[in-house]
């Protein structure tokens, strides 16, 4: 048996419960697919004999699906100018439908809060605040936003439909990205950040999940849940000390809940993305969020060519800049990401981090220069010391045999 649409989405809801890790996913996946003929079983049933997920929460997994189908159902007939066609996805706190909005006839989808978060301030109000930071851009590099509202107790945020596929899904699979594609998938995510960070918004969740590739091949950035208006002083010193954002992918000044961040942490994100894409694994793995994160912060980073030595140098660069630990030494902006992306794609150096690498390289020298010269001071020091001291006893030792023979000559 091959994968489902049930097997699909039922593996979404498994990664968006954090039930099993991506690799655990992938390692079932595998398996339903060398299984198919020969021993077919559901993507449910492997999951459970691999005990990666329990009998239960498998039970509560498909309780949870069966009331968000019949909340879909129930919104359908509540929110007015749009019919439900089906289901799309559920995610930790919103489910997601594919419907029509009447008026222009076209394909939407439409974000539901079910009603069981309605009831919390918290989330109505993020849930509002996604749909009003996606209404701020306009780009098409960005999923747009259409519509947001409230309808007979259900919040809705209506956006643009994209068929197509998320760049996780072929990451999950094990696709390894030739270098121009991974490089034309960054570029249009940049694009798209360039534009976001120029009209103040920092998406904090940059990942293959939210980056959509539609049936042409073009890239759509989704997912505002965790944007922030970087001038919003008040909500930063909010949610100072608590880290947002993906493990995998996420920034060091994000795991250390700095007030202070910028467009540089999701220069961070989509260079551990662009990694992802090119050795076919993320920057740092363990076994826990916390180690992952531990890494980030800690760990020095495999240069992805020495991963995939099919890889340019140029675009190991990129990579190896777009991931610096401290944000000081990464790009500037999005726009300066852009330049160097450019050149990597006509096959030429990445001016902007080939003159960082080589000022980097200055540094060194130069400290090691001083070093050295400090060194060489104090070893003219000492023999300086030597001198003097050696000076001072044979002036002793002079007067002490002076001494002497006036003694001897006295008697």
């Amino acid at each position: 048996m091959s994968e489902t649409n049930y097997d699909s989405i039922f593996g979404k809801m498994v990664l968006d419960q954090g039930y099993c890790t991506e690799e655990e996913l992938a390692y079932c996946k595998k398996q339903l697919k060398d299984r198919a003929k020969e021993n077919p079983a559901t993507l449910e049933q492997l999951l459970i004999s691999n005990r990666f997920i329990t009998p239960n929460q498998a039970k509560r997994l498909k309780q949870v699906s069966k009331e968000s189908t019949k909340e879909g159902k129930d919104a359908a007939e509540q929110i007015p100018g749009y019919k439900i066609l089906g289901k799309l996805g559920a995610g930790a706190m919103a489910i997601v439908y594919k419907g029509k909005q009447i008026s222009l006839d076209r394909i939407v989808a439409v974000k539901i809060l079910p009603r069981r978060f309605s009831e919390n301030p918290d989330y109505v109000k993020r849930f509002y605040k996604e749909g009003k930071a996606a209404a701020k851009l306009n780009h098409n590099n960005i999923v747009g936003a259409y519509d947001v509202g409230e309808a007979g107790g259900y919040h809705y945020f209506v956006m643009e439909y994209v068929e197509g596929k998320t760049l996780y899904e072929d990451l999950a699979k094990g696709k390894i990205f030739p270098e121009q594609e991974a490089i034309a998938i960054t570029t249009q995510v940049a694009s798209a950040l360039a534009h976001a960070h120029n009209r103040g918004l920092i998406h904090r969740d940059v990942k293959p999940k939210n980056i959509m590739i539609n049936s042409a091949g073009i890239v759509k950035l989704a997912d505002l849940g965790l944007a922030r208006d970087a001038s919003d002083i008040e909500l930063a010193k909010s949610e100072a000390g608590k880290a947002f954002g993906t493990p995998y992918y996420i920034s060091p000044e994000q795991i250390r809940g700095e007030i202070d961040i910028d467009g540089r942490c999701d220069i961070y994100s989509l260079g551990a993305t662009f990694y992802h894409m090119v050795t076919g694994r993320v920057p740092f793995e363990a076994t826990t969020p916390s180690e992952v994160m531990r890494k980030h912060l800690k760990e020095p980073l495999v240069p992805p060519d020495h991963i995939n030595t099919t890889l340019s140098a140029g675009a190991s660069e990129v990579i190896e800049m777009m991931l610096a630990k401290k944000k000081e030494d990464r790009y500037a902006s999005a726009e300066e990401l852009l330049t160097d992306l450019e050149n990597i794609r006509r096959g030429e150096p990445p001016l902007r981090a080939r003159r960082k690498f080589n000022i980097s390289d200055l540094q060194q020298l130069q400290d090691g220069q001083s070093i050295e010269t400090e060194e060489i001071f104090d070893q003219q020091d000492m023999v300086s010391r030597y001198k003097v001291l050696i000076v001072i006893l044979s002036s002793v030792i002079a007067v002490l045999v002076l001494l002497v023979i006036f003694l001897f000559a006295s008697k």
